[in-house]
């Protein structure tokens, strides 16, 4: 059976014989709508709030339009659908969370052919740029919240982004874009700190620490006048569905159907499963990981888990690497993750884990040694992987392709978890 696996932007191909093949695995198909009919459908049908003409009715005041850096939010075709709305003053606000800020090319290909038109009025968020934050107060789990200035002195605020599952929040989008999508770097670390707790998982919202952190964090922006447009992207990153009005409201609805998109049911974990990263979550380590999250849930305890992802930008935030190049095996890196908990020691904690339980194979750009370190151990092609697992696990051993697994969630015999 050859089956082609997506490789940056490029393909691989690998052939598994039909007796070891468990399945190939996609989000799920979705019928085609006309995108446009998508998006006015929403806009006539708010959540909990008005319609836009009426949020906007006052055409002096700037709007202050937040999208993101890292997620496959199809910017320019919003922008599009929303060209009647957008004659008025604008700034736009890239939230980029902790990451890096997207390089000349990259926004060009963030705004398409919108670019030259705001080019001025685009500002990136940078979390480390302290004077340019201001803080709100702190959460009742001790995140001191700061938010980027321009958001403050916005008279109205619109969010645009698309909402997938999320291997610790949940599920993006939402609240996420302003936390920690514009949000200060220290903002960001003590949030993310809560992902070392268990609660914190794909498709949970209800008891999941981070969550409620970020939903407390937005308590503190009640007086901002705020209009949220959530999409939910098919596999082929087309818009099949659209929720406006309050954020809240259009993320619980997002939220839900991005659960009907992004997870799919399996009868048992296979012995192999061969997790594909894709663009845009395949550009490095930290953000490839994610599909390595999602595939573990596919897996049986002591199987296989190759990671396919070029990672053509490197490990990405280095700060979970050093931590896991410290230890000389998994279990030592939880000892090592002390109280004065850093950015990216969750990743360390969750890439450890995993370590413990299952062997994790890489086919990546990566220098060997980096994936050494990290736990993982290099493979240089994938169809040779594929045979040397089978080899390993024996000649009955079922392997599992998961394509886009840093959003598809699988879901084996396990309860309903409802975004609520």
């Amino acid at each position: 059976m050859e089956i082609k696996v997506p490789y940056g932007h490029g393909w691989l191909t690998v052939d598994c014989p039909a007796q070891n093949l468990a399945g190939v695995v996609y989000p799920r198909e979705v019928p085609p709508r006309d995108e446009q009919t998508i998006i006015r459908e929403a806009l006539m049908h708010p959540l909990e709030a008005d319609l836009l003409p009426a949020f906007l009715a006052d055409g002096t005041e700037t709007l202050c339009i937040v999208n993101d850096a890292t997620r496959p939010t199809p910017t320019p075709r919003i922008l599009d659908y929303l060209a009647e709305h957008l004659e008025r003053p604008i700034k736009f606000l890239v939230a980029t969370g902790s990451h890096r800020p997207p390089t000349p090319a990259e926004c060009r290909q963030i705004f398409g052919p919108w670019f030259k038109r705001f080019q001025k009025d685009i500002f990136i968020h940078d979390a480390r740029e302290t004077e340019a934050m201001v803080p709100l107060g702190t959460t009742t789990r001790a995140t001191s919240l700061a938010i980027n200035r321009l958001i403050v002195e916005a008279p109205k605020i619109m969010a645009l982004s698309s909402v997938e599952p999320h291997y610790f929040a949940g599920y993006t989008g939402g609240r996420k874009s302003f936390f920690p999508g514009v949000a200060a770097y220290e903002t960001i670390e003590q949030n993310h700190r809560l992902a070392l707790q268990g609660e914190a998982a794909p498709l949970a919202l209800a008891g999941n620490p981070v969550h409620e952190d970020l939903v407390e964090a937005m308590g503190h922006l009640t007086a901002k006048k705020i209009y949220s447009l959530q999409v939910v992207l098919d596999r082929d990153h087309h818009i099949c569905a659209a929720f406006c009005g309050s954020l809240a409201e259009s993320f619980a609805a997002a939220a839900q159907k991005a659960k009907e998109v992004f997870t799919v049911e399996l009868n048992e974990q296979a012995d192999i499963v061969v997790s594909v990263a894709q663009v845009p979550l395949d550009i490095d380590l930290y953000q490839a990981h994610k599909a390595l999250e999602h595939g573990k849930r596919a897996l049986k305890p002591g199987g296989i888990l190759i990671l396919v992802a070029p990672c053509s930008g490197g490990i990405g935030n280095d700060r979970f690497y050093q931590l896991l190049s410290r230890a000389a095996a998994p279990a030592e890196v939880s000892a090592l993750i002390t109280d004065a908990y850093h950015l990216g020691d969750h990743k360390a904690a969750k890439i450890a884990a995993l370590a413990k339980e299952a062997q994790l194979w890489g086919v990546t750009d990566l220098d060997p040694t980096i994936m050494q370190k990290a736990f993982i151990k290099p493979c240089t092609d994938l169809q040779e992987a594929v045979e040397a697992a089978i080899a390993e696990q024996g000649p009955h051993a079922q392997c599992l392709f998961l394509m886009n697994a840093g959003m598809l969630v699988p879901m084996v015999n396990m309860n309903d978890e409802s975004p609520s």
